[in-house]
């Protein structure tokens, strides 16, 4: 379960960023996420695991509210959210309840300090846990965030982010045990 919620926070995160218009470089990236305000979108996620033949398909809003919270509440196949708010991490599934405080996990505190960083735009707090390789152009591109911290790395093996001029359009996110997810921005 921690591990669901640390990489459902990863996906929450990434969708919810836009990135600023002009030549696209990691360092414009952040200058753009850091000048963003409260952010929605709606999405439709693929998960695809080794234990499925098909894909689990979801679908729901994502929401970032500077400085610390952010929240993916998902509609279909059944309801659920999932807020981060400070250090708190609250699931909420099935009319049940369920809060971790992040100082209490390490692995999941550092995913969520690393998308934190990523939404405030700072470039060095992001870096102290990925390393990030942007390519393409503007108007198509794509930002891969590769972990650099080992408890990460056993978590995520990379993160890949594309989009198109100052919209995030799908986030990748590659499993170390070979699951995957791949979310659609509307």
């Amino acid at each position: 379960m921690i591990r669901a919620l640390a990489l459902g926070l990863v996906v929450a995160a990434a969708a919810s960023m836009a990135l600023a218009a002009g030549e696209w470089t990691v360092a414009e990236l952040m200058q753009g996420l850091a000048a963003r305000g409260p952010e929605r979108a709606k999405f439709v996620e693929r998960k695809h695991l080794a234990i499925l033949d098909q894909p689990v398909v979801s679908t729901g809003e994502l929401s970032w509210t500077p400085p610390a919270r952010l929240e993916k509440r998902t509609v279909t196949p059944k309801a659920e959210s999932l807020i981060l708010d400070g250090g708190l991490l609250t699931l909420e599934r099935d009319r049940r309840k369920t809060t971790l405080r992040l100082a209490e996990y390490p692995q999941i505190a550092a995913i969520v300090e690393s998308l934190r960083g990523m939404l405030a735009g700072d470039r060095t707090a992001l870096e102290k846990t990925y390393r990030l390789e942007a390519y393409g152009t503007r108007e198509r591109w794509t930002l891969v965030m590769l972990p650099s911290d080992a408890q990460v790395a056993a978590l995520v093996q990379r993160i890949d982010v594309a989009g198109n001029g100052n919209r995030v359009r799908s986030i990748e996110i590659r499993q170390s045990d070979g699951d995957r997810s791949v979310m659609s921005i509307e």
